[in-house]
């Protein structure tokens, strides 16, 4: 399949022709502040493609690795969703919020101090390997086909059960307390935002996250991805391109 990617062979133009006739791939490095459905919006407006698909949610606070599928090629979503993927994070010891992100407010501040570097790899490494994880309650997990964070946010109870989730790998890279910078590969399914947070308990100091970038979806990693803002000047400049071609005509 053909991907609109760094170091592709294929050119925008041609990239286009096969999106529209047997669907395309593209890498795409998501900024800060957009939702997924936010870059899929836009490279929508890009291409006049309505049938664009994503292969795994990244919160609006992450940066990262998105796989887009267009065309026909969404038929193919799934094998992406299915895939390894590696993250970068930074967590912060010491205090929580209910997003477990820095989406919402500090609370339940805590002295981490004492906690020793050694406490804090060894509570990481609890949690590799197959586990059951309980999805934030901020999230688009569904009851009764309803996303719970929409549930959340009106402050209505309810109870989101454990999921068999795989953490393959998890290395701590750099403790400067409170902050603790690590890399991750793990299954489909799972939440760094609730990684974060069970080491926190387990530390008894609780956690949340500050910082997640996608670094990798099965083989396919953030290296070869674009930005809109590269996408948008390629399209400019097939454009210019164009208009030319029928001035000379």
């Amino acid at each position: 399949m053909i991907i609109l990617a760094k170091n592709e062979p294929s050119d925008y133009t041609t990239w286009i022709e096969q999106a529209n006739s047997d669907g395309a791939m593209a890498l795409i490095d998501k900024q800060a502040g957009w939702t997924s459905f936010d870059v899929v919006a836009k490279l929508r407006r890009l291409t006049h493609i309505k049938k664009i698909g994503h292969a795994g949610t990244l919160d609006p606070f992450a940066t990262g690795l998105l796989i887009l599928c267009l065309g026909k090629a969404t038929k193919q979503i799934f094998q992406f969703q299915d895939m390894t993927k590696k993250y970068s994070g930074m967590m912060k010891l010491g205090a929580v919020t209910d997003t477990y992100d820095p989406e919402s407010e500090e609370k339940d501040i805590k002295d981490v101090s004492k906690i020793t570097n050694e406490e804090i790899i060894a509570a990481a490494n609890d949690f590799v390997g197959d586990i059951m994880q309980v999805p934030p309650a901020f999230s688009a997990k569904k009851i009764n086909g309803q996303p719970v964070y929409k549930l959340a946010r009106r402050n209505i109870q309810f109870e989101l059960k454990p999921v068999p989730v795989s953490i393959y790998n998890l290395s701590i890279i750099e403790i400067n307390k409170p902050f603790v910078k690590f890399e991750v590969e793990c299954s489909k399914g799972t939440y760094i935002r609730s990684l974060a947070k069970d080491i926190g308990d387990k530390l008894g100091c609780g956690a949340y996250l500050t910082e997640l970038r996608r670094l990798k979806i099965g083989e396919y990693s953030v290296a070869q991805a674009l930005s809109i803002q590269e996408i948008q000047q390629m399209n400019v400049e097939t454009d210019l391109v164009l208009i030319q071609e029928e001035s000379t005509r």
